[in-house]
């Protein structure tokens, strides 16, 4: 990715903000600022230039005062002296900042409850009950404050705005080690989860259609890769949308029945009678090193459970922000209550559906095992509610975390041809990067075996380099607790990340690469 150029102060202009042309977004939007009142003044309450008044300025002579009367209603317009980069306007992160904190709630709690839930007891199903639920509950505290460190480090110096992990990443370790350490898994994450979203999607999709239809789907019915074509060019249509804003009421609909189907899923699970010969203890494997690997896996199934801290700068940066409104605090509100409900979704899918299905949980996930062991015990239409509900619930978050990419590819355009995407150029990645995904997913359909992957290789941007970034930007004093506290936590994070990726690996190895889901019969 190229490295986008340095960004300066804007100038003040000689003209009254409410004159200073705005330039078009290819969505045909403008860059937002703060509602005027009547006379071009702007309605925040307060800035550093209050004191600048016309009769304050009287003994002043004409030229000057004009300067400063100015250069105060500018500072107002703006908020604050922010160094802006021309370019954000044109991406499709920054191109909106009317955000909120319900955008903020929509926006993480869609990308915080997912498909990922529903792999959980695969992860108990190796680790048993003690250790899994303990596993689960440590790492939801961790990423909860990295998300914490994440939120507030957005706007840690003042003037400077951080809108992306890479930008954060930049200035805590420099340019290019902070790009080389930061690039790949971000983006990694981002196009590994909608490639994962894919395979969910598609396969939902399949079994949606043999529940509603019943015997009569005997005609020639769609293989699960055809499926995978069909969920894509749906997750293709609607990623036309132009930026992270656009997407909001996607976001909120991405919520809503990820809510749902998670709490029927589970629910459903444990109202029906456990299958016999089920288990409780930890899946006997070979050898002891086999054991090993398998453990490491479904610890990266549970770290990958809380992906999604690669969004959080980029949500923040679509708030507006000023010195007495600063961008955190929305931000704050609406992360509190996504994760409050990412909990209610994430513990009982885990709990209990290891309870429900024990060792014979199949490594797809809970979804497959409800199919396969109650698909003639349930009511039809519930079970069809349910996968049509996995099905709007990946279709949104394919579109909040491919966001980050596109925004990635036009920052890339813009920096060479200093202009914005136009649409067929917009449209034309975005097709592009959705059949790539559609491949990959056709190449590797081993669910389990990805979550585990996923979760080493970017367990870093969740749990370690958050720990590093905030004691090499705010410099807490050195072997203070917080000194020691943070860098502790991230060394471990790293650890984890290469045990985890190995264990992914071995997984991913170990399935042979066979291109089945196992239903249980």
């Amino acid at each position: 990715m190229e490295e986008r150029p340095e960004t300066e102060l804007i100038s003040i202009p000689a003209t009254p903000p409410d004159s200073t042309p705005e330039i078009l977004t290819p969505s045909g939007q403008r860059s937002p600022r703060p509602q005027l009142k009547e006379g071009g003044k702007s309605s925040t309450a307060w800035t550093p230039t209050s004191f600048i008044s016309p009769r304050f300025l009287s003994p002043i002579g004409t030229p000057m005062k004009k300067v400063l009367v100015n250069m105060k209603g500018y500072l107002e317009d703006v908020g604050h002296l922010t160094k802006l980069n021309p370019q954000d306007a044109w991406l499709p992160i920054t191109e909106s900042r009317n955000g909120n904190a319900h955008y903020a709630a929509f926006h993480n709690l869609n990308a915080g409850v997912g498909f990922q839930a529903l792999v959980l007891p695969v992860a108990f199903s190796f680790l048993g009950w003690s250790w899994g639920i303990i596993s689960l509950t440590i790492a939801y505290i961790w990423q909860l404050y990295t998300l914490w460190i994440l939120v507030q480090l957005h706007e840690a110096i003042p003037g400077k705005r951080y809108n992306r992990y890479v930008e954060l990443a930049e200035a805590a370790f420099g340019n290019r080690l902070g790009a080389w350490l930061s690039i790949f898994p971000t983006a990694y994450l981002s196009a590994g989860t909608a490639t994962a979203l894919i395979l969910v999607g598609g396969e939902t999709m399949k079994l949606f259609l043999e529940i509603v239809c019943g015997p009569l789907c005997t005609s020639n019915p769609l293989t699960t890769v055809e499926w995978y074509l069909v969920f894509t060019s749906l997750c293709i249509v609607l990623s036309q949308l132009p930026n992270l804003n656009s997407i909001a009421g996607l976001s909120l609909i991405g919520a809503i029945t990820a809510i749902f189907y998670s709490t029927m899923v589970w629910l459903l699970s444990v109202s029906q009678e456990r299958p016999p010969n089920i288990s409780y203890e930890p899946i006997a494997l070979p050898s002891f090193t086999s054991s090993v690997f398998s453990v490491f896996n479904a610890l990266g199934i549970i770290a990958f459970a809380f992906r999604g801290h690669n969004l959080v700068l980029e949500i923040q940066s679509t708030m507006p922000s000023t010195f007495k409104h600063p961008a955190h605090v929305p931000m704050w509100k609406g992360a509190k209550v996504a994760y409050f409900f990412i909990a209610m979704c994430l513990f009982p899918v885990a709990i209990g559906g290891f309870w429900a299905y024990g060792n014979l949980m199949p490594p797809s996930g809970i979804l497959n095992a409800l199919f396969g062991f109650h698909q003639h015990d349930i009511s039809r239409s519930l079970l069809a509610i349910t996968f049509l509900l996995v099905v709007f619930s990946c279709l949104s978050s394919f579109q909040i975390y491919s966001i980050l990419v596109f925004d990635n590819f036009e920052a890339s355009y813009t920096h060479r041809t200093n202009r914005p995407c136009s649409i067929w150029v917009r449209s034309g990645f975005r097709v592009v990067y959705g059949f790539i995904n559609f491949f990959i997913g056709v190449a590797l359909p081993f669910l389990s075996s990805l979550a585990g992957l996923l979760g080493g290789l970017t367990l870093p941007v969740t749990f370690a380099y958050p720990c590093f970034m905030w004691v090499l930007i705010k410099k807490p004093p050195k072997y203070s607790f917080n000194w020691y506290f943070n860098w502790s936590l991230g060394w471990l994070g790293v650890a984890f990340s290469v045990a985890f990726t190995v264990g992914g690996i071995w997984s991913i190895v170990d399935n042979g690469l066979k291109l089945k889901f196992f239903k249980p019969s």
